[in-house]
């Protein structure tokens, strides 16, 4: 494939299919896999404070305070069993009629769910039905997660130059830390607004409910860009794969787990904020820190910051030096801010606390920034959606779908953080095998007339053929 050529005029340049893409059509990609992403995590995440917060209290509270946080997290965690149904089902249409309709599906999908947990009843109110119809949502959210992911990235991708694939892959993945920032700063609000019992009795619902107007800015936002132009190619060749998903698991399983424990690797420790452990272990009040609520989640807003930052020079820095040695060299600094986020923590300051997370988000932007570039060049065009949004899936249930709920057991267990920093470690040594195991494919064509050389496999000791 030849390289992308810039019109100087146009500021346009050749797609990875050979067709033009302006300036304005990849900013406009971006825009809307950005801000898409950040609608969905958003969502995601303010469940997940809540779960660490106030739901054991006003959903869970009749199974004892111990066991209510425990099942409080796991409801997080729930959600994650159903998204490689939501992978299967965006990845099949997603390959058949096109990227574009599956993020507009799954960002109504997570909005809706959302918008309903904040007018959803509490345990006082209708009693078991409260945490049924709340755990109900939250699989939507799941289903709804799982099939958005591998839409976003493969817009940002494959409407990108070879050679900047990993900035623009860095679009969609900066979505999360935006979330992660934009939740922490409404929750963070909402506490000063609605502190103590006013928090509990309604504050908490208000940034559920704040969910509509993003939803409707990222629906407007996501339903004016262009399809994608690898799949626009695809359908005028007639070659979209007849069951993706079957021939995905009978061609490339292998890869599909190891591309999963990549992802592994990074999750189950960017779940120790995202998933609300760190805050409810830094906040509760039988725990052995006590911090004030308000100033913690300003402390996770900052931390998201530089995640954010992290991830966009992760994604950028791919380009220059490789997707496999980008990864390596942020697996060594999430290895050293998981080394140091709880002995920082337990310190038992706001500015011990802040340090730790500011250190561990940069390991874990320089493990995520490159992951959309990653993922989209390890498999097929026709099966792609499928590959990327399944790896991703089977990942998040390997990785961040229960940690918090394992950090609290550990913690509960042993009375130690010692334990919990162990199994991150071991999460992380996990991931870093695991991309050790894939050649580097940066730059490969993504276009369908190079199908043959994107069938070949990109594990090693395994033959290229």
């Amino acid at each position: 494939m030849t390289e992308p050529k810039v019109n100087s005029s146009s500021g346009s340049s050749l797609t990875p299919t050979g067709t033009i893409a302006t300036a304005l059509d990849r900013r406009r990609v971006a825009i809307a896999t950005v801000i898409g992403t950040t609608v969905e995590w958003y969502d995601f995440f303010i469940y997940a404070f809540a779960a660490g917060v106030v739901f054991a209290q006003l959903f869970f509270e009749p199974m004892g305070k111990d066991f209510a946080q425990i099942v409080s997290f796991f409801s997080v965690g729930v959600s994650f069993l159903f998204r490689p149904l939501g992978a299967f089902l965006a990845g099949h249409f997603g390959d058949k009629i096109g990227r574009r309709p599956m993020l507009v599906l799954t960002l109504l999908l997570m909005g809706g769910a959302t918008t309903l947990v904040g007018v959803l009843p509490t345990h006082a109110v209708i009693g078991i039905w409260a945490p049924i119809l709340l755990i109900l949502l939250r699989v939507l959210q799941g289903i709804s997660a799982g099939g958005e992911w591998g839409g976003a990235v493969l817009m940002a991708v494959e409407h990108a130059p070879k050679k900047k694939r990993g900035l623009f892959g860095a679009a969609p993945q900066i979505g999360v830390p935006i979330g992660l920032l934009l939740a922490s700063i409404v929750l963070a609000v909402m506490e000063q607004i609605a502190p103590g019992d006013a928090f509990l009795a309604w504050g908490w619902r208000v940034p559920f409910l704040l969910s509509v107007v993003l939803v409707i800015v990222g629906y407007w936002v996501r339903s004016r860009v262009s399809e994608s132009p690898v799949f626009q190619e695809i359908a005028e060749r007639k070659e979209k794969a007849r069951m993706p998903i079957v021939q995905l698991l009978r061609r490339h399983l292998l890869l599909v787990i190891i591309a999963a424990l990549v992802f592994a690797g990074n999750n189950a420790v960017g779940y120790m904020t995202t998933g609300g452990y760190v805050q409810h272990y830094a906040t509760a009040a039988n725990g052995p820190i006590k911090l004030d609520p308000g100033p913690v989640f300003w402390i996770v807003a900052l931390s998201g910051v530089l995640w954010l930052i992290s991830t966009w020079v992760g994604g950028w820095l791919s380009d220059v030096l490789g997707r496999r040695t980008t990864y390596i060299i942020g697996w060594i600094l999430q290895g050293i801010g998981v080394f140091l986020l709880f002995p920082l923590t337990n310190l038992g300051t706001l500015w011990s606390l802040c340090a730790a997370l500011l250190i561990l988000s940069v390991g874990l932007g320089f493990t995520y920034g490159p992951q959309a570039a990653l993922y989209s060049e390890l498999f097929p065009a026709s099966i792609r959606f499928s590959g990327v949004s399944i790896s991703y899936a089977i990942g998040a249930v390997l990785g961040g779908a229960f940690a918090p709920t394992i950090a609290q057991a550990i913690f509960q267990s042993t009375g130690s953080t010692s334990g919990i920093t162990w199994y991150l470690a071991g999460m992380t040594a996990i991931g870093l095998i695991a991309t050790l195991l894939l050649r580097d494919r940066t730059g490969i064509p993504l276009g369908p007339e190079n199908e043959a050389e994107q069938e070949k496999s990109p594990i090693y000791g395994m033959s290229k053929v």
